[in-house]
């Protein structure tokens, strides 16, 4: 565990565990509940990355951000990322955007129709991310698809066990779970992530019936559709959903991280008696629709 600290002391609020941090949405995440006063562990497998991020936010929002190796397929890493993330105080708020990337390229059965070849290459630019193909269901490896149920589903059941109990006991606590296009419909190519997503969403409207009367807060955010960078980001224009990167897709009808995380932030403060459950967001350029 890796700290990077700038301003005085630590935070009188909880901690902030965002788990799955990359260059766009997750670092998004982690800057806001910076700016709001949180102490911030930012949790991800590359910890060099991470500790880059870190030390930029803690510059940025002068505030304690950590920063944390964890591998979310791996229940060891998960309870040792969290007795870091536990020695550190009482977590107020887990967000959970990990995700597996599918890299292998397509091969389906048989040659694919027009209509079927546009099908995929719709999906692709939805769901797909950093170098991330279509996959024949026959050539899918069963280590592969296990692999991406652990990261997507089993290692967000873990993370919200962990924290859960401090949550529960105060009766007082936020867990948001992020999902994407791939939580609403299968896609041809793509039975590795929307197993996975699909049983987050499960996991999410479970977990948020039984602990929503014990005072937590459990929601799931679907980013339908594309995420670029920052509008105030001099970085070269790319398209993400989630962390997940679309080849061909256009910044007009990309998100800004920073103004998804302002409704992850709106979604921690929202009063108890209107608490959102689920909520779909995408840009007003976007003609996808997952209604």
């Amino acid at each position: 565990m890796r700290n990077m600290a700038s301003g005085s002391g630590a935070s009188p609020k909880g901690i902030a565990a965002i788990v799955g941090v990359g260059p766009r949405l997750g670092r998004s995440i982690a800057r806001k509940f910076s700016q709001e006063g949180y102490t911030v562990a930012i949790l991800s497998r590359d910890l060099g990355r991470l500790s880059r991020f870190a030390e930029e936010i803690a510059r940025e929002a002068k505030a304690q951000v950590f920063a944390i190796r964890i591998d979310c397929s791996d229940s060891q890493s998960i309870r040792e990322a969290f007795e870091g993330v536990l020695s550190l105080g009482f977590v107020e708020v887990l967000v959970y955007n990990a995700y597996q990337q599918q890299q292998q390229p397509v091969s389906f059965i048989s040659s694919p129709s027009p209509s079927s070849s546009s099908s995929s290459s719709s999906a692709t630019n939805r769901i797909s991310n950093s170098q991330l193909y279509p996959t024949s269901f026959i050539d899918v490896l069963i280590d592969s698809f296990e692999k991406s149920l652990a990261v997507s589903t089993v290692g967000a059941f873990h993370c919200a066990q962990q924290v859960l109990p401090g949550m529960v006991e105060r009766r007082r606590g936020t867990i948001l779970f992020t999902g994407c296009s791939a939580s609403l419909n299968g896609f041809p190519g793509f039975s590795e992530l929307c197993c996975g997503k699909f049983a987050l969403r499960a996991l999410s409207q479970c977990l948020a019936k039984e602990v929503q009367p014990l005072g937590v807060h459990v929601a799931h955010v679907i980013i339908d559709g594309s995420i670029g960078p920052p509008r105030s980001s001099s970085s070269p224009s790319r398209s993400m959903v989630g962390e997940q990167q679309v080849r061909g897709v256009g910044t007009s009808s990309s998100m800004d991280p920073d103004a998804l995380a302002q409704t992850y932030w709106y979604l921690h403060v929202q009063d108890r008696n209107v608490w959102t459950h689920e909520i779909d967001l995408r840009s007003s350029n976007s003609n996808n629709f997952n209604l």
